[in-house]
């Protein structure tokens, strides 16, 4: 049982694209990640949530509209969609997910 410091965690992200895990409860993975610039189209096999922790930026989904994202809002990315989270200022993610899940995607 450790408690765990989202700003320390966000100091410590040495570049963009780069999560670090934060803590493991049941089947899932609490990871963060700073966004600058375009990450590469992917898809899972399962659901990703993003959380927008600080700053503003979009996820890019093929075939729907893109979603913004500012502090505090929270979207899913459904299973099987391709998407990429896109930022033109850094901002800083959580994502929650399998422990399992290839940042690049299937």
């Amino acid at each position: 049982m450790n408690k765990v410091s989202i700003t320390d965690a966000i100091a410590a992200l040495p570049d963009p694209w780069q999560p670090r895990d934060l803590a493991v409860a049941n089947d899932t993975v609490v990871r963060i990640a700073r966004f600058h610039g375009e990450f590469p189209w992917h898809h899972h096999d399962e659901d990703e949530l993003f959380l927008c922790w600080e700053g503003s930026f979009r996820i890019e989904l093929e075939g729907h509209a893109a979603v913004t994202l500012t502090a505090g809002e929270i979207f899913v990315v459904p299973r099987g969609v391709e998407h990429r989270p896109v930022a033109s200022e850094p901002a800083y993610g959580v994502m929650i997910e399998r422990p399992e899940t290839r940042q690049y995607g299937n």
